[in-house]
Formats: structure tokens, sequence, C-alpha cells
């Protein structure tokens, strides 16, 4: 049995087996992602969904699914599924299906009758590429597979409808036919192992409903295009290999090519190797740049995410060269001591007051990782340097380092950390001013960079800044901490204090440079291990508050209003569980395992092998957002190393 299986009774139930997300990356961005019995639910499902560089350079769908009819003795049976309006399910082949199977590469197995085939799915690790094999394991004479591409050529965040401006051409290729709906797009070709009959006969499908996307409050029917079908014949024990590609390949070498691509495969045989899979997926190289995709199926890239989870997603894999190839990236954007928050080049946000911080803390845990001070400085100081004397001088969004050496930052209609929720144009978390955790990763990024210069010999910058830590110490203590509550207020803006206890002010106990003392320390982590943990995450808000939400659900603006105010989020548990080290050492180790184990079970569940954005606050807490979360999956590798580490 495979580490993740998934019988007949579980497919078979709706509820359960739509429930179940399978992802597929290339390490160019694009992917492949649909339910494990290939209904789609979302709009952002599809099997090649590809960067279209002429016209967004955002992911698109160009084929949505393939329509499976198997032709025996004059019969056929309708393998496939969708949904349409009204709870309707047509046709319903997911009642043939009697297992998945997800490693090395997911396998689903058909029964009908006397007939057995397998269905099996790898994305190419470089090419805009999707192979999938079909197998015939039974019969008694030679099948037919008659094979309906479902085309959609759209942005993931849009939906198609019928319309009579599409190009409902088709080219001959060898061994199968391209497609190219509408001008600017790539190629869809289609071409087979061995060489099938098209059939031309172009129709619109209409009314597909995503339900995933009728919950989250957005339109949720399309139309798909079906140009027309594939038949091709096969005898017991034979084989075919599709490739999907936006490039046309020579079909002789298809079988060839899947096999390679499936021995390059890390096997998903146990939690740390689905973990160890799902990082690599987050890291993609495309035009020549190196970048962290903050999530799947609709984030792109995010500077904050990317230096969070940079760490966690290379460094217990010992992948140094790619933690370096995504940092130059980002620092070829750096301006007035900024990273990009959203967006690259001229779309480029520069809206976050903590992403440059974080550049410091990735860095310091590559530090740790290569145990070498002086390379550090040599390669990024000038880079820290500019950033530092940004925030002191001044930049954007009244970001700027004051008398007391804390940094003050934002302004009306701006959310600047990572609590950045905005509904109908106001923040629900807005946090101008002193916030906690901005000014504890300062205070880090301080003396990080004058131990990284005082091992190089760097005594002029050490000179001009040996003074601050004592000073932010100081003023970070009299500005957030009070002895009666024994915790750190989340943010101070003039004479308000805001005291809700959230998950913020546990940065200072986990930063490898602290401006507490470690009687505060305790009393911060009793308060959040007390309010705020759960086995999925930190809670963004104590349940005792009046503003808290504990269920993540609903349209846009309810999700948004409970992102912040009760939504658990995993990546939160990797500072935590640093905390709870630091702390009580290795008498803490028994939670920091739990912790880490406690995830073991989402591997079967929402997007299957990998770890969702967030979760929800109230027990059972159930899973939303992204089905797999860069930050999300890069903590848990970096807990695991922790412990790693300490036993």
């Amino acid at each position: 049995m495979s580490y993740i299986d998934f019988d007949q009774k579980q497919l078979i139930n709706l509820k359960y087996s739509l429930n179940r997300e399978l992802l597929r990356t290339n390490r160019a961005g694009s992917y492949a992602s649909t339910t494990i019995i290939t209904t789609n639910t979302r709009k952002y499902h599809g099997l090649l969904v590809v960067p279209q560089q002429n016209i967004d350079n955002n992911n698109h769908v160009l084929l949505s699914e393939i329509d499976e009819t198997i032709i025996a003795n004059n019969f056929e049976f309708h393998a496939g599924m969708r949904m349409y309006p009204g709870s309707v399910y047509e046709p319903k082949g997911h009642k043939y299906l009697k297992e998945f199977v997800s490693d090395p590469n997911p396998r689903l197995i058909f029964r009908m009758g006397g007939i057995v085939f397998v269905k099996e799915y790898i994305f190419a690790e470089n090419d805009d590429r999707l192979f999938i094999k079909y197998t015939l394991d039974s019969a008694s004479e030679k099948v037919t597979f008659r094979l309906r591409p479902f085309l959609a050529f759209r942005s993931v965040h849009d939906l198609a409808k019928a319309n009579n401006y599409i190009n409902r051409n088709y080219n001959e290729i060898k061994n199968g036919v391209s497609w190219q709906l509408y001008e600017g797009y790539s190629k869809l070709n289609m071409q087979f192992s061995k060489k099938p009959k098209y059939t031309h006969s172009p129709d619109w499908y209409y009314g597909i409903e995503y339900i995933r996307e009728r919950e989250r409050g957005y339109e949720s029917t399309e139309d798909l295009f079906v140009p027309g079908y594939f038949d091709i014949e096969l005898k017991k024990g034979e084989s075919v290999v599709i490739s999907a590609s936006i490039e046309e390949k020579n079909p002789s070498h298809i079988k060839r090519q899947w096999l390679a691509e499936v021995k390059k495969r890390t096997p998903r045989d146990n939690y740390e190797h689905c973990l160890l899979n799902a990082a690599e997926e987050f890291i993609i190289n495309r035009n020549n740049k190196s970048e962290v995709v903050a999530g799947y199926p609709w984030f792109g890239r995010w500077g904050r995410d990317t230096f969070i989870a940079l760490p966690g997603l290379t460094l217990p894999r010992n992948d140094v060269k790619s933690f370096k190839s995504v940092t130059n990236t980002m620092l070829g954007e750096l301006k007035d001591g900024l990273f990009p928050n959203v967006g690259s080049g001229k779309e480029a946000a520069y809206n976050s007051v903590d992403t440059s911080l974080w550049f410091f803390w990735a860095l310091q845990q590559l530090n740790k990782h290569n145990k070498n001070h002086t390379d550090i400085w040599d390669e990024y100081g000038e880079q820290m340097k500019h950033i530092l004397n940004s925030f002191k001088k001044g930049t954007h969004y009244n970001i700027k380092m004051h008398d007391n050496g804390l940094i003050w930052a934002g302004e009306q209609g701006k959310a600047l950390t990572w609590m950045d929720a905005i509904v109908d144009g106001n923040p629900v978390t807005p946090r101008i001013g002193w916030a906690v955790e901005i000014n504890a990763l300062w205070y880090n990024a301080i003396n990080f960079c004058i131990d990284l210069a005082n091992n190089a010999n760097d005594t002029d910058f050490v000179k001009s800044w040996e003074h601050w830590p004592k000073k932010i110490s100081s003023s970070f203590n009299q500005v957030f901490w009070d002895k009666a509550k024994g915790y750190l207020a989340d943010y101070v803006n003039g004479d308000n204090k805001d005291w809700s206890v959230r998950p913020n002010m546990i940065f200072a106990v986990s930063l490898d440079y602290s401006p507490i003392k470690e009687n505060q320390a305790f009393s911060i982590l009793n308060v959040v291990k007390r309010e705020l943990l759960t086995n999925r995450g930190l809670r963004t808000l104590s349940p005792k508050n009046p503003k808290y939400k504990g269920i993540y659900e609903g349209n846009r603006e309810n999700r948004d209003k409970a992102y912040h105010q009760g939504t658990a989020w995993p990546w939160l548990l990797g500072a935590f569980s640093e905390a709870y080290l630091k702390i009580h050492g290795n008498s803490g180790l028994d939670l920091v395992k739990t912790i880490y184990t406690d995830f073991e079970e989402v591997m079967n569940n929402n997007g299957i092998g990998t770890v969702s954005e967030v979760y929800d606050g109230d027990p059972p807490h159930s899973a939303g957002g992204g089905i797999s979360q860069a930050w999300s999956v890069a903590e848990l590798l970096r807990i695991k190393s922790m412990i790693d580490n300490a036993e």
C-alpha cells in the first residue's frame, strides 16, 4: 500500500473525495491541479496551467480536463465527471474508480466489468508539459479509448464563456493535433506515443460549475470548448502516453521521457518526503530568475513570503544554490531600502515594512547553516547597510527610525505588516505606529549585522551602529511591555496601546537577538501557548477577544475579516517552536515534536501531500485558503531541523 492511498469507498463518497486536491508543478511556474477523482472544483484547476508571456506573464488554464469514454463490444463507459448547477453530476465516472495512489506519481485505477485500466500523471520537471499514461490492465479484447480534451485558454482568475470569435481550427502534428484558441496564446499540442485517430467536432459544453468558487462567493460556472476527440485502440497489457505541451515534441521519445521523469522523483513514501517534495514545488526558474511562489493555486511571488519561506524550503535540503539564486533575484529589485511586496518591474508594490527585515532573518538562517560569518557580510553587506540606513533616515509609507531607536510605519488605508487584509479600502488590522514584531526584527537585524561586521573587521560600520541596540532594547520595553499583563502590546500609536493577544509578540522571544529578558520571554510564551496555540498553527487573535472569528469561510469580505482575527496559521509554529526550545531547552522537545507530527494527518487531506495556507481557529481546525503554502511547508521542515539538531 502506498503512503497516500484512497480506496473505492472513499473515492465514490463525493463529500470526501471532492475535498482532496492534487497538485503537481514544474520548475518554471506551470502546474496541474484537480481533485483526486479528476473532477475540477475550482477555476484554478486544470491539467496544463502555464504562464503566458505574451499576455500578462501570469498563469492561464489551457487544458482544463480530458474526458474518457471506454468503448468495448459497442458499449460505452464514461469515466469522467463534471458538475453542473443544482448539484447535477454528469457523467458519473467516479463510480468506476477502485483506487487512487500518489507515489511516485498519481495513479487512478478504474474497473468497468472485465475491463481494468490505469491512468497516471506526471509533470515534466523543466518543461511546460504534462504526461498522461493509460494502461489497459485487463480486457477480453481490444478496447477503444475515446479522449475529449476540454480547453479553456483563460486566466486562472477568470472563467471562459462561449463565444463566436474563438479559433475553431486545428493543425495536424506528428501523432497528434495542436490548437490555439486565441491570438497571443501558446499553442496547445497533444501528441501520443501511438498514433491516434482524431475527429474534429468542435462544440461548447455549457455551465460547468466549480463548487469551491461558489462557496467563496465568486462566479462559479464556465463554458469549455471541446474541439473534437481522439480514438486509440489498446489491447490487454498495452500502454499509451500522451504529451500535453506548449511545444511540439517528437512522439517517438514520449515513453522514454515518461520513464525518465518518473525516475527523477523523490518518493512520497513518508511524511517528511511529502514535505520535501512540496518544498521543491515552490521554487521556480523562469526568464533567468529564481523565485518563490507563495502558494498554490492562486498566489504569485510575495516578497515577505519569499524570505520567511526560503530557509525552510532550501536549507534542510542543503540547497544553498537555490537560496542564493532567489535572494539575488529579490536584491535586483531592492529600492530605497524596500523589496517588492507583490509584483515585479513596473507592477511592483513596495508596500511592506517587514519584508526587508525578514531578509536579514533569512540570511541569519543561511549563516547558521554555513557557519561562516565573513562570507555573508562580504556577499550581502552593502545591501544590508543600504536597508539599515534607509530605515534610519526614513523611506516610503512613513517607515522611519525615530530618536528612541524604534521603527514607526504606516499611513491611513495601508496595511504594511503581514496582517494585511483590507475590506472596503480599510485595513482590518491597520497597526499604524510601532508594531511589536517589526521592532523585534529591527533589533535582531542590527545586532546580526554588528556581529557579522565585527567578524569581518568592518570597524566603521560597527562604530556607527554599536550604540543603538541598548537604546532600542530600552525603548522596546518601555513602549511594549506591561508587567501586570505579562505580555507585549501588539502595536502602539501615540496614546493608543493595542493589548490584543496576537502571535506577533512571539518573535521577540524566538529571534536570536531579543530585546527582552528571559523572565519576560517565559511569560509571553505562556500567554501565546495558552490562548493562541492549536495543532494547526497559532491563532491570530485570542478567542477571549470580542473581535475573534474562529471560522474562516464565506465570501471574500467574510474571509478577509477572519484572516487575521482568529484564523490559525501554520507558519507561525516555526517561531513558536524556536521560542519554546530557547526557553525550555530539550525539556521542550516533546511539545515541539508533537507540533511537527500532528501535521502528518493532513497529508491525506485538502492538498494531499502538502500543507494549506490557514486553518480555522476553532476546532476541528478545518483547512482554508491555498491548498499548498510555501511558508507552511517551509516552517514545518525548519521545525524538523530544530528537532534533529536538538537530539
